[in-house]
C-alpha cells in the first residue's frame, strides 16, 4: 500500500538517538551509528519523532510500505523488553491514542491509524448539540477543532493543516486570556508550545515544513508579555522567511493579567 511513513536521511543523522524514545512503537533504532527504521510495519507514519531530531534528518514521505501493524509493534516491544504504549479505555482503535489520526465533521468522526490519544490527529467542528451561551449565563462550546495541539505532536502532514488559518500560541496564553476560544481559536488550526522550555530550533524546522507543505491562509501568533515568550514570534517570522511564502502574519501580546497589550 502507499501510505505516509518516516524517512531518515543518513547523511544528516549524527546518531544522537533523541528520536528513539520519541517513537512509542519502537520503530526507530540506532544501527552502526545512524537512526534507522527497524521495520516499515512498526511505523505509524504520524511523525511524533520529527520534533526531536536536531539535524532535521527525519521527514514523512508517501511510498509503498507495509501497513502499520499494532500486533507486530506489541511483539517487537516485548522482544526489546519495553513497555507497550498505554491502551485507551474506550474510543477508536487501539494502541497509544497520541498516534491516532482523527478527523471529525459536524456529524461524524473519521479515524485513521492507531496509537496514543494524546497525539491522535483530529479535526472537528464545534459540537452542534451544545447551545452557544451568552456571556451572562451557561457554558460555551469549545472552539477546538483538532487533536493534538502540542506542536511536538503535530506532523506537517496533519490533515487539519490543509488550507487552514493557523494559530500558534504560547501555552500560557489560554490560562491568562479568558476569551481565548471566542476571540482567537474559532475557525483556526491550533499549535501550542513554549519557546523557553522547548526546543526552538525543532519548532522552527517543523513550522517551516508546515508552511511549505500546506496552503496556510494566515498565521496568528499569541504570546505572553514576558521577554522569553517573544521567541515564538521570532520562530514564526523565520519560518515564514524560510518557507518562501507570503502568508499574512498577525502577532498579539497578552499581559500576565490577561489584557491585550
Amino acid at each position: 500500500m502507499i501510505r505516509d511513513i518516516v524517512r531518515i536521511d543518513e547523511n544528516k543523522c549524527d546518531g544522537c538517538g533523541l528520536c528513539v524514545p520519541a517513537c512509542a512503537e519502537g520503530a526507530i533504532q540506532i544501527v552502526d551509528g545512524k537512526a534507522r527504521l527497524a521495520a516499515d510495519n512498526l511505523c505509524d507514519g504520524l511523525g511524533a519523532c520529527l520534533g526531536h531530531c536536531p539535524k532535521d534528518a527525519i521527514i514523512i514521505e508517501k511510498r509503498v510500505a507495509a501497513e502499520f501493524d499494532e500486533a507486530a509493534v506489541a511483539q517487537h516491544l516485548q522482544a526489546e523488553g519495553k513497555s507497550l504504549p498505554p491502551q485507551p479505555s474506550h474510543g477508536h482503535g487501539g494502541g497509544c491514542p497520541s498516534a491516532q489520526v482523527k478527523s471529525f465533521g459536524p456529524a461524524a468522526a473519521h479515524v485513521s491509524g492507531g496509537g496514543c490519544p494524546s497525539a491522535a490527529l483530529r479535526s472537528f467542528a464545534p459540537n452542534a448539540s451544545v447551545t452557544a451561551a451568552t456571556d451572562d449565563a451557561g457554558s460555551r462550546p469549545s472552539e477546538l477543532r483538532q487533536w493534538p495541539v502540542q506542536m511536538h505532536l503535530v506532523p506537517p502532514t496533519a490533515p487539519f493543516l490543509k488550507n487552514a488559518d493557523l494559530l500558534l500560541t504560547a501555552d500560557c496564553v489560554p490560562f491568562a486570556y479568558a476569551d481565548f476560544h471566542k476571540d482567537y481559536l474559532q475557525g483556526k488550526a491550533l499549535l501550542v508550545g513554549c519557546p523557553k522550555l522547548d526546543d526552538g530550533q525543532a519548532y522552527l524546522q517543523k513550522l517551516t515544513a508546515m508552511l511549505q507543505q500546506n496552503d496556510i491562509k494566515s498565521l496568528t501568533v499569541l504570546h505572553m508579555e514576558v521577554p522569553c515568550c517573544s521567541g515564538l514570534v521570532i520562530i514564526a517570522r523565520q519560518a515564514l522567511a524560510a518557507s518562501g511564502k507570503a502568508i499574512p502574519l498577525t502577532t498579539v501580546r497578552v499581559g500576565i493579567q490577561g489584557e491585550i497589550k
